[in-house]
């Protein structure tokens, strides 16, 4: 009994962790895409200079 349970348990665990870095893998992407539009869509600065959106 105990082994079927550690290969139930198992069997959770990468499902969980499947759907976890799935998961993140979506999130990086949508970042990324927010991040390209910022920078395409930036406004112009004093003297024609584009500036910058972020305030690093």
């Amino acid at each position: 009994m105990v082994p079927l349970l550690l290969v139930l348990l198992l069997a959770l665990l990468l499902f969980g962790a499947g759907f976890a870095l799935k998961a993140l893998w979506i999130v990086a992407v949508v970042v990324l895409a927010f991040w390209l539009l910022g920078f395409l869509m930036r406004s112009a600065g004093a003297g024609g200079r584009r500036g910058r959106w972020y305030r690093w």
